[in-house]
């Protein structure tokens, strides 16, 4: 209890609060999953594969197909181009928050905290997302990929922090799949697991080495404002 303790105390102390968007902030795993496997089955994926489609919710686009499913580079890429083609129009029912985020990003704001985005997601989706759900200006930086190069999840993260003036004792992360917790550990930054969006495989978040993992929207809040347990 004691070392939990003061990992509450750590994260509670940090000013700024970067978040991953899918299976963090918004449920939009029904939605990715949804047309993914549309477009997959064009290219010859079958059912008895497609059960894997939900592995493919955190990784990096076009680099989650060949991770998940094997494509070659150049399938993943055109897998890719069909699959924002259809995503792109789903709007505001593609991204809904889950119950509990925006009284939690108003929380934490009311208690001074920064907030960012650090996804792998397309930026131009994450204003989107956050502007459809009416939580952007919540939001002091929104940060994701400009393109599908160049960019990883850690240098996202690395360049949130760049771009606030912070460094990386001043930040936590909060992410729902082992890419979160590494890409923070990429930068020396301890990552909160969230299991909510059951995204992550079961001890996926623990054995990655995230700090805390938690269950619920009411869980994080307590943990990042330091409330009781």
């Amino acid at each position: 209890m004691a070392e939990r303790t003061d990992v509450r105390a750590d994260l509670a102390a940090r000013r700024v609060v970067a978040f991953d968007f899918d299976g963090t902030l918004a449920d939009t795993r029904a939605g990715i999953v949804g047309v993914a496997s549309t477009v997959l089955r064009r290219h010859g994926v079958g059912d008895d594969e497609l059960t894997r489609v939900g592995d493919i919710v955190g990784p990096p686009f076009p680099q989650a197909f060949q991770l998940v499913f094997g494509l070659s580079e150049e399938e993943s890429v055109e897998v890719t181009r069909e699959y924002r083609a259809i995503y792109h129009n789903l709007g505001p029912d593609g991204w809904p928050l889950f119950a509990g985020v925006r009284e939690l990003l108003v929380a934490l704001k009311a208690d001074g905290r920064i907030l960012t985005t650090a996804s792998s997601k397309r930026v131009e989706l994450l204003r989107a997302g956050l502007t459809d759900n009416g939580v952007i200006d919540l939001f002091d930086l929104v940060l994701g990929k400009t393109s599908d190069e160049g960019f990883s999840k850690a240098q996202v993260l690395a360049r949130a922090v760049d771009a606030l003036g912070m460094t990386s004792s001043d930040v936590v992360m909060v992410g729902d799949r082992r890419f979160d917790v590494e890409a923070a550990h990429a930068c020396s930054i301890p990552c909160v697991g969230v299991e909510y969006g059951d995204t992550a495989a079961p001890g996926e978040l623990e054995r990655a080495g995230a700090v805390a993992v938690v269950g619920s929207v009411e869980a994080l809040g307590r943990l990042l404002l330091g409330g009781p347990c």
